[in-house]
């Protein structure tokens, strides 16, 4: 896929996350300017806060998992990598995270992927559930499990597809599978996951260290 088009992918996945958040404090200053009722205007300053902590909290996220946050071929912080995961999945309580994660650093790419692939299970927990995320190194190598349990578990074939075999085609919806699948092939790594069937959502990734 051409370079351009994918960074426009990007960007539009990124414009539609955060559309609703921002949309919300665009309606709650409207709201706001037109209210005079004391009780009503601590509701709608409750509500801009709660959208513009979501908003912060995503952009953090697609800063680490998007974007070169750190310069290239740096280390990145995993401390900053599970801030950034909490306030993505966890802003609403309805996804515990749990972060087994003892490495201090991980080459950039590598917490790229893993954030994509954290996305993309989290997302799949459509009514909530525990989202839990590990990476070791050893044996000369790096291998990294995302798995998500829930009482509804989804995951679009497309994005299976792509994250496990690429593609030339890729939409919005897919593109972070597709930065995954890329940042993993680039790595000479390999990304395994499990049957639609499966009762959990396992994600495995071994790349050379």
């Amino acid at each position: 896929m051409d370079k351009l088009d994918f960074s426009a992918l990007l960007c539009s996945r990124l414009c539609h996350d955060l559309l609703s958040p921002v949309g919300a404090m665009n309606n709650g200053l409207e709201l706001l300017a037109d209210e005079t009722d004391p009780e009503m205007r601590e509701q709608v300053l409750e509500l801009l806060g709660d959208s513009a902590r979501a908003a912060a909290s995503k952009l953090k996220f697609f800063r680490l998992a998007f974007g070169a946050a750190g310069g290239y071929g740096a280390e990145i912080d995993t401390g900053e990598a599970k801030a950034a995961l909490e306030g993505l999945v966890g802003a609403e309580g309805k996804i515990e995270l749990g972060w087994m994660v003892a490495e201090p650093k991980l080459p950039k790419d590598a917490v790229k992927l893993l954030l994509n692939i954290a996305m993309i299970v989290g997302d799949g927990l459509v009514r909530g559930g525990r989202l839990d995320v590990g990476a070791e190194k050893g044996a000369g190598r790096l291998e990294m499990v995302i798995r998500g349990e829930g009482p509804h578990l989804m995951i679009d074939p497309a994005i299976r597809d792509v994250l496990s075999n690429g593609a030339d085609d890729v939409e919005p919806r897919t593109s972070a599978a597709y930065l995954a699948h890329s940042l993993a092939a680039k790595e000479g790594g390999a990304i395994q996951i499990s049957a639609p069937d499966d009762q959990h959502i396992v994600v495995g990734v071994t790349l050379p260290e």
